[in-house]
């Protein structure tokens, strides 16, 4: 606790306490006082300059002039060649080659020189290591390092003193920095605190990680949620974890999409995939988990790319049933097509795409296949579509992609 407070006090200079927000919307689905707090609204877009800017603060000037390196999916390089900047340290950072184009060109803004290997973080970081073995750079790790996980800490110093009664913090989980640093202040000072980490469904290592007693590595890593996509548990973070968290939850790419759109819709709060995971297992528990408020949900991040967003909005949408896409048969002959607006329109549904197929394995030669995209008002009325368009004698031949 010393040294996540001296942290604070080093911090109080560099950033700002970032808000702590009650949200209704999210409070009454589940039952309790939810609070949001916004790390999304954080100076570089994230909590990740706490943690960057404790290690490198305590570097010594021999090892500030050889220079640092990191690897990153976004987040922490931009942590990285923030603090760099204002230590004046050089920095390299290598990212993935398909980390968000946002995040590339705001490292690059903050002085960082970037190189882009590897398709995950994982992979970018045997490149980082290499680096600094070659350079003598000395190497930031993105969570497993005391002094990061000390320096994250301090966002647990902060619910405490803007959410003083709080009894679960629920809080995004990739490596664990984030979540280990909350966990320190949360046992020394609330321990009655149930603390709820949350992974990606499509890419968690430490349920697997905890019931084997150690470390191991994800079996697949494909998410939406780049920022804590880790395929493996670190040697600092994972002991802080397994010791003092209560639960590992698991949030699937539905929910995260569906908390995005939630919180940019009731909360108007940009976020990215990452930092909607505590808020996703949230609405994908509400009413089904004895979950006792008040809540505090860190928004861990907000660093997305526009036209993943666009995808992404899309993509929650279509999850909370706000968009339904089929497709029907019909015979080719004049009147099909605008039968079918019709019937749609008769239960309000609004029609935003059509495409005829008039060409396929499947499809006679006097027969069209109408593929539809309408814009619906949630899950009822797309079950109150779909039957209505059966009722009227069509045959829905296929659901479109969803996402």
């Amino acid at each position: 606790m010393a040294e996540i407070r001296a942290a604070a006090d080093l911090l109080s200079t560099v950033i700002a306490p970032t808000p702590m927000e009650f949200n209704r919307g999210l409070s009454e689905r589940v039952g309790a006082d939810v609070f949001l707090k916004c790390e999304n609204l954080q100076r570089a877009g994230s909590f990740k300059i706490r943690g960057a800017y404790t290690r490198m603060s305590k570097l010594t000037d021999d090892e500030k002039a050889r220079g640092v390196v990191a690897a990153s999916a976004g987040n922490h390089a931009q942590g990285v060649a923030l603090a760099g900047q204002m230590l004046g340290i050089d920095v390299k950072v290598y990212m993935p080659v398909r980390a968000p184009m946002p995040k590339v060109q705001a490292t690059k803004a903050y002085g960082a020189t970037i190189e882009q290997v590897g398709a995950t973080l994982d992979e970018s970081l045997v490149h980082a290591r290499a680096w600094a073995e070659e350079t003598g750079a000395i190497l930031i790790h993105p969570f497993d390092h005391d002094d990061i996980v000390t320096g994250q800490g301090t966002c647990g110093l902060e619910i405490l003193e803007q959410c003083p009664d709080v009894k679960t913090v629920v809080v995004g989980l990739g490596g664990g920095g984030l979540l280990a640093g909350i966990a320190l202040v949360m046992r020394e000072l609330k321990p009655d605190v149930r603390i709820v980490g949350v992974q990606a469904e499509q890419a968690a290592a430490y349920p697997g990680s905890l019931a084997a007693g150690h470390p191991i590595a994800a079996a697949a890593m494909s998410t939406m949620a780049d920022g804590i996509a880790v395929g493996l548990p670190g040697d600092v973070t994972f002991p802080i974890v397994r010791d003092l968290v209560d639960s590992v939850e698991t949030v699937s790419e539905e929910g995260i999409s569906r908390a995005l759109l939630f919180l940019l819709e009731r909360a108007k709060l940009v976020v990215e995939p990452a930092g909607a995971s505590a808020a996703g297992w949230l609405l994908e528990n509400a009413g089904t988990s004895d979950i006792e408020g008040p809540v505090v949900c860190v928004l861990s991040g907000g660093n997305i790319d526009p036209l993943l967003m666009m995808r992404i909005i899309r993509h929650g949408m279509v999850a909370a049933g706000r968009y339904l896409q089929f497709a029907v048969r019909v015979p080719d002959t004049p009147g099909s097509l605008a039968a079918i607006l019709a019937d749609c329109a008769g239960v309000d549904a609004n029609i935003l795409e059509i495409e005829h197929i008039r060409t396929g394995p499947h499809i006679n030669v006097d027969e069209v296949e109408i593929a539809l995209r309408l814009e619906t008002r949630g899950p009822e009325h797309c079950e109150r579509v779909l039957r209505a368009m059966s009722a009227k004698g069509y045959t829905i031949v296929r659901e479109l992609e969803q996402a």
